[in-house]
């Protein structure tokens, strides 16, 4: 038997060791490889974020096993792939000539290994230049002041998870989805994600059942979040008036929109980006959660290294794939209810002192 060799075309001598890496190993076409913006298109990172930054992630946390394994690169660059056109596996597979069961087994070890960076890429403003820097570019969007976050949530299709618990998953739309809180920070990145729970669950459940909400109550974290009237006004939590009479509460809610509109704008960017996230995900409802948390953590690294593919013009003003569904609280409340109460009067001093 002869040695395979492998050759390129007289215009294509000035492909980088690295490139070449690429061909040999995975059988990339040459353009591709030449042209940076086609590569970044079907993989949504440039070759040199993939081979620097993401690929180091994954090889620290996988081994190769079996007599002919899939070599990292080439289990990075499927997975990749199919955040960001969400095809079926079994095309996948039949493109690369690998079994949809194998492609099935590396989605779900690339989305754990990524999963596994949430706290290294997703994280509140946790020093006090952080915090101040943060404040000021929310500033910066309407004059709003204090603020370090906007809260919302967004629904996420998934396949039917079945069992005595799968119709908590259906939503107020009639589809099965998980609803996924985000706090969004004036970059458009994410600083707080919570992926447990069900289409069914309202906003507001789930902000009293997570950390951020506990940091709060805690004074652990310094500043205001900003929410849509599917939450509850409190000391560190701020939604629009519903029904504005004076001029403050008129500017108020302008600053107040404004300002919030940086998460929605985050949904849309985050979902075109990571289209599997839009289209839905048709993977078992573990898979999925460490898909969501592994766009999540990816949408970060994008926004650090300077790898987004998406005009923010281009990208409406609201979520891309789901209304808002929840109830809005009144502004009437009962005098028992303190926390409420509290809530409301601080909004309505806070009017007065920023917004006069």
């Amino acid at each position: 038997m002869t040695a395979m060799s492998c050759s390129y075309p007289n215009d294509d001598e000035n492909l980088s060791s690295e490139e070449e890496l690429f061909e040999l190993r995975n059988r990339i076409p040459i353009a591709q490889l030449r042209h940076d913006m086609e590569f970044k298109r079907r993989y949504r990172f440039s070759k040199e974020c993939v081979l620097h930054i993401l690929l180091p992630i994954i090889t620290d946390k996988l081994e190769y096993r079996g007599s002919h394994p899939i070599s990292m690169i080439k289990k990075l660059l499927i997975c990749l792939r199919y955040y960001g056109s969400n095809c079926f596996q079994i095309i996948s597979g039949d493109i690369r000539k690998i079994h949809q069961s194998s492609i099935s087994r590396i989605v779900k070890q690339i989305s754990n290994c990524f999963a596994a960076e949430l706290s290294t890429y997703i994280f509140l403003p946790n020093t006090p230049q952080h915090v101040r820097k943060t404040i000021e570019k929310f500033s910066s969007i309407s004059n709003f002041p204090n603020v370090i976050g906007a809260i919302d949530c967004t629904h996420i299709m998934i396949t039917n998870p079945g069992g005595p618990y799968g119709e908590t998953f259906r939503n107020r739309k009639g589809w099965f989805s998980l609803n996924v809180q985000v706090v969004g920070g004036p970059n458009l990145e994410i600083m707080d994600i919570v992926i447990r729970h069900p289409g069914s669950a309202h906003d507001s459940l789930i902000f009293d059942r997570s950390a951020v909400r506990a940091r709060f109550e805690r004074n652990e974290l310094n500043g205001i979040l900003l929410g849509d009237n599917g939450y509850a006004n409190k000391t560190y939590l701020l939604t629009p008036v519903l029904n504005p009479v004076t001029d403050n509460e008129n500017r108020y809610n302008t600053a107040h929109i404004k300002t919030r509109n940086t998460v929605e704008r985050l949904f849309g960017v985050w979902k075109r980006r990571f289209s599997c996230l839009h289209s839905g995900l048709r993977t078992t409802l573990i898979t999925s959660a460490a898909t969501i948390a592994a766009c999540a953590v990816l949408h970060n690294i994008s926004i650090r290294y300077n790898q987004n593919d998406v005009d923010d013009a281009d990208v409406l003003e609201v979520d891309l794939q789901d209304e808002d569904m929840m109830e809005n609280y009144n502004d009437e409340i009962d005098d028992e209810d303190y926390d409420l109460q509290t809530g409301l009067q601080f909004r309505n001093q806070f009017i007065a002192t920023h917004f006069s």
